[in-house]
C-alpha cells in the first residue's frame, strides 16, 4: 500500500512539474488572433505596444499568476491590463496579460473571465 501511494504521489509531482515548465502551458491555451478579439481589446493591444496611454491606474500592474493557468515564471514576468466592457462603470472581467513585457518575444494573453481561462494572442 505504501509503494502504491509513493508511485502515486512521485506520478502527481512529475506531472505538476511538466505542466508548470516554462513555455508547455502555452502551448495547451487555445489561441485567437488579433482580429477575432473584441474592438475594446484591439484597442488595449494597440495601447500596450505603443506603451499608453491605458484607460485605467491599475493598468501594467505584475499579474501573480497564482492560478498556474499561464506557463511559470518568476514574479514581475507578467502584467496585466484592463479591456474595457460595454456598458459596465467598473473594470469589468476582460484582461490582457503580456508576459516578458517590452521585448521583442513578449507573449500576449486574453481572458474574458477574470483570468478563469486564458487565449494566446497571435499578435
Amino acid at each position: 500500500m505504501k509503494l502504491c501511494l509513493l508511485t502515486i504521489r512521485s506520478f502527481m509531482l512529475t506531472l505538476s512539474l511538466i505542466l508548470m515548465a516554462p513555455g508547455y502551458a502555452s502551448d495547451l491555451l487555445p489561441t485567437i488572433t488579433v482580429d477575432q478579439l473584441p474592438p475594446e481589446a484591439q484597442q488595449t493591444l494597440a495601447a500596450i505596444k505603443r506603451g499608453g496611454p491605458y484607460a485605467f491606474a491599475k493598468d501594467g500592474a505584475v499579474f501573480g499568476n497564482y492560478g498556474h493557468t499561464l506557463p511559470a515564471h518568476p514574479r514581475g514576468y507578467y502584467n496585466e491590463f484592463t479591456v474595457r466592457t460595454p456598458g459596465v462603470a467598473h473594470r469589468g472581467a476582460r484582461r490582457i496579460v503580456v508576459g516578458a513585457m517590452a521585448t521583442p518575444s513578449a507573449e500576449y494573453y486574453y481572458s474574458d473571465d477574470h483570468y478563469v481561462s486564458f487565449q494566446r494572442i497571435q499578435a
